[in-house]
């Protein structure tokens, strides 16, 4: 009789800005339960956290999260106002001082990420040349960073076309696939405005009252307004915001549907508002406790 072939598992982290910090509490309690995932493909935010599973940083990655405050985040971030607010090479230089970048086929793990590219609308599979660019280009968020340029394309994020990559995992050998959608309760509740990044923390001295342009840009295009009517208004990245969530939601449900994975985990980030990078270790705890709900499910796939 022939030996029984170890099942590979895939493991498909999904796009969603700051909730994605919660990607690294799943795969932490897969890895505590002693499930290895051996593929791992991501969109957006979850190619960054899949990147750095693949290279075997997220011992690296977990700490740096977690000690993220508003004002850390605000320093990693470079403001252009052009094609988008955010041109990247900041944050993207901060990476590459930091961690190894041995390209793409030579990490320890097989690890592949989503763009969308900006012309065609056409989903790209990125699956070689430098980690640290095909993470840039699949982050690329329209209107809030600018896009990638990358083989004579401009590619933006990959939440756009494939918001939970379960096909790639697929189709890059995985015979079981978890798939983690951080957008699954966003549609359908009242959030609350996602907060400046500017507040001061309580009982600081006032600030001196000129202030800097980008934060009177900042303060006018976050906070909520209000209408005769008595109805909140959100503001315009707020409606931005929401809008697409809806269109992830949509997407997704779509997606995984037809190309459905053998576990979904869905941790429950809607109070985390896109920009709430500082919260990593709320959105870390979250999504190891939604990852340890379905650890019996997973073992009796895994046999």
């Amino acid at each position: 009789m022939a030996a029984h072939r170890r099942l590979h598992i895939g493991l498909a982290l999904g796009s969603g800005s700051a909730r994605g910090w919660s990607h690294v509490g799943v795969i932490r309690a897969f890895l505590d339960a002693g499930i290895e995932p051996d593929i791992v493909c991501g969109s957006s935010i979850g190619a960054l956290v899949g990147a750095a599973y693949a290279a075997d940083e997220i011992d690296r990655l977990e700490p740096w999260i977690a000690s993220l405050t508003r004002q850390g985040v605000m320093s990693l971030l470079d403001f252009r106002l052009s094609s988008g607010m955010i041109e990247g090479r900041k944050l993207m230089r901060y990476f590459r001082e930091r961690f190894d970048d041995p390209g793409i086929e030579q990490l320890r793990r097989p690890f592949a990420c989503v763009a969308t590219e900006l012309d065609s609308g056409r989903e790209v599979w990125l699956r070689d040349g430098p980690v640290v660019d095909a993470v840039r280009a699949s982050i690329a968020l329209p209107g809030l960073f600018t896009p990638m340029q990358r083989d004579g394309r401009l590619l933006v994020d990959g939440g756009l076309v494939n918001p939970v990559p379960v096909s790639l995992c697929r189709a890059m050998g995985a015979d079981v696939v978890i798939a983690v959608d951080l957008n699954w309760d966003l549609v359908g509740r009242r959030t609350r405005a996602a907060p400046s990044l500017y507040a001061e923390p309580a009982g600081a001295p006032s600030r001196p009252a000129r202030k800097s342009t980008l934060e009177s840009m900042w303060k006018r295009l976050w906070p909520s307004s209000e209408e005769p009517s008595g109805l909140p208004m959100p503001s315009m990245l707020g409606v931005l915001s929401a809008s697409l969530n809806i269109m992830q939601v949509r997407i997704t449900n779509s997606r995984l549907a037809g190309e459905p994975a053998d576990v979904v985990v869905r941790p429950r980030m809607s109070g985390l508002g896109p920009m709430d990078y500082h919260r990593g270790a709320e959105a870390i705890a979250e999504g190891r406790r939604a990852a340890e709900q379905v650890l019996g499910q997973l073992r009796e796939l895994l046999g």
